[in-house]
């Protein structure tokens, strides 16, 4: 505002004027106003455009007061007689002019209210009266419009018929002036006028008289694509086609004025035509798919893209205003109007909405597509379906055998989300993991008797290249178990010395036996291995019981007593218990004093 027309509330930022504006000087006002907090050295800016709106303060002008005009009786009705020119300042109808005639002596002459145009109406004669007034008025269509009077003097050059002599000495014209331009070389038109439409007035004037000041007007160049046509006899240039500024925005004419004379003079006169520019285009954008991604968790703020349309038209009409269109997620982002710098408004969760496709629109109005794809931050953890597992399996299984295949899910993406798994905690040798499967193997056989229970923990990481997750999770392997042991004899062979006179019923021995198996498997039951009368076995304590008196002195014998468990497939242990009399020891010895024996390599365990 270098002339100091407005002023500006500090506070309130209300701007008020402070002189007196003027349409016809500047239409258009482009001002800066800053904002600033406080004593912050921050501020930031915007740009107020104000149009000074055009009021009806200027009346038409004519370039003279008073003009004169010869007719002659030679002239048909409809000859051009003199065109009639006043200019305006103002703009749109205020600036719009319409011709009358206000007062006139005579009916032969009329006016194109248009152009200007004064014609004569009828033939001109002979009369008394030589000359004619005529009042012709320039009207805007303002409201309430403004008037200018030219007075135009109308010379009959008619000859009369005297009855008397006189002497006539005429002065013969010869073309020694040029015509002179006086019209301005510089004119102004809209780009959406109509063809026909009254671009600018030429206007020539030659001194001299007759044919010598008579002036045709030409286009000699500039006007290669036709855009204008030029009346010859009036200097009216109007347009012969549609304009568009975008195509070509001004023109250089260069017109000729050519009098009648002989030899012919002329002068010539470079007209420049601004075509002013319309809102008639509309914006494009530069690319028509906009792809781009972004991090998630990024706080709001985050740069996305920056969108770019063009306008061909000029000035205010070219200036774009950017919006996004209303659709799915468009609320998560925030458009900078001026400059199509795109933002997030919101953090980003790419698990919950990865792509996103936005529309974005300036005003009048051209719309283009964003894709945009959030990028995956290893914001999740590998997540198992129970927090603990519990197995059982049988003792008898085969290295090597799947007891359990564990599964975790990532909602991350890529390597954020490729899980591998491993084992931590001893597992005593007996399992391991797959570590893209996740199934646990065992590694070696089992055995409950050994161990019956393993815990250890399995652990579940993504392969994140950058600070990669993890979860962890128990793991209990309960070992079942299997009939794999025999019963074994605490003692064997038993020796027993009992008395001859030992009664009946009487407890001799006792045998004992152990299964390390569970349960049926390791629960042991006694009997004796042949049909026997003199002694008898209890099948759960292993007590053996006289049943009958025993025979005179140096008794002795052997019984063979069997220990089974309960397993649904029985193993057995066989005991010799050897009785005598105190009276009768019987010597135990092997009935040879070397055995041997051979056995192939690679035999079987258990094998006799």
């Amino acid at each position: 505002d270098p002339h100091g027309k407005f002023s500006i509330d500090p506070q309130f930022g209300i701007i008020r004027t402070k002189k007196q504006l003027d349409h016809e000087v500047q239409s258009i006002v482009v001002l800066t106003v800053q904002s600033q907090l406080g004593d912050s050295p921050v501020y930031s800016s915007t740009q107020v455009n104000i149009s000074v709106t055009d009021i009806n303060d200027n009346p038409p002008m004519f370039f003279t007061k008073s003009d004169k005009v010869t007719v002659s009786h030679t002239q048909p009705p409809g000859t051009a007689v003199y065109i009639a020119h006043a200019e305006d300042k103002d703009s749109g109808l205020n600036g719009v002019i319409k011709y009358s005639i206000a007062s006139k002596q005579s009916d032969a002459f009329s006016i194109d209210p248009s152009l200007g145009v004064v014609n004569l109406t009828r033939t001109v004669v002979v009369e008394k009266q030589q000359e004619y007034t005529l009042h012709i008025a320039a009207e805007d269509c303002g409201s309430p419009p403004l008037t200018s009077l030219l007075m135009l003097t109308a010379i009959n050059l008619t000859d009369r018929r005297l009855d008397s002599l006189a002497v006539k000495i005429v002065i013969l014209d010869i073309n020694d002036n040029s015509p002179s331009f006086m019209s301005s070389p510089l004119s102004y038109v809209m780009e959406d006028v109509e063809v026909g439409f009254l671009v600018h007035h030429i206007v020539a004037e030659d001194p001299d008289e007759g044919r010598n000041g008579q002036v045709t007007y030409h286009i000699l160049s500039g006007n290669e694509n036709k855009a204008f046509v030029l009346d010859k006899i009036t200097g009216l240039l109007t347009t012969a086609q549609f304009l568009d500024r975008e195509v070509q925005e001004r023109y250089s004419l260069t017109v000729m004025a050519l009098d009648d004379g002989s030899p012919a003079l002329s002068a010539t006169q470079v007209l420049t035509i601004i075509v002013l520019d319309v809102n008639d285009e509309t914006p494009g954008f530069l690319k028509q798919l906009y792809e781009t991604a972004v991090h998630e968790n990024r706080g709001p703020g985050e740069f996305v893209v920056r969108v770019e349309a063009v306008d061909r038209d000029a000035g205010l009409n070219s200036l774009l205003q950017y919006e996004i269109l209303p659709g799915a997620g468009y609320e998560k982002f925030k458009m900078n109007s001026d400059s199509g710098e795109l933002v997030t408004a919101a953090s980003l969760d790419r698990e919950t909405q990865e792509v996103f496709s936005i529309k974005g629109s300036p005003s009048r109005s051209s719309t283009a597509q964003l894709y945009l794809t959030v990028l995956d931050e290893n914001d999740h953890s590998p997540l198992f379906a129970k927090t603990q597992y519990q197995i059982s399996v049988t003792e008898n299984l085969e290295e090597g055998s799947a007891i359990l295949d564990l599964s975790a899910s990532d909602e991350d993406a890529g390597l954020n989300g490729e899980v591998m798994y491993s084992l931590i905690d001893d597992t005593y040798g007996a399992f391991a993991i797959d570590s893209v499967t996740g199934s646990i193997v065992t590694t070696k056989a089992l055995d409950r008797e050994t161990k019956s229970q393993y815990t250890f923990r399995a652990v579940a990481s993504d392969c994140s290249t950058h600070f990669p997750r993890s979860t962890t999770v128990s793991v209990v392997v309960h070992v079942n178990d299997v009939n794999d042991n025999d019963p074994v004899f605490l003692q064997n062979p038993i020796r027993v010395f009992m008395p001859a006179e030992t009664a009946v019923n009487e407890t001799v021995a006792t045998v004992r036996a152990e299964d390390m198996d569970l349960g049926s498997n390791g629960a042991v039951v006694f009997n004796l291995m042949t049909a026997e009368t003199v002694f008898q076995v209890n099948v759960k304590t292993g007590d053996i019981i006289l049943r009958e008196p025993l025979a005179p002195k140096n008794f002795s014998t052997q019984l063979l007593v069997t220990a089974s468990d309960q397993g649904i497939t029985p193993r057995t242990a066989t005991a010799v218990v050897i009785i005598f009399t105190e009276e009768q020891e019987e010597v135990i010895s092997f009935s040879h004093s070397l055995y041997e024996a051979s056995v192939p390599e690679n035999s079987a365990a258990g094998g006799h």
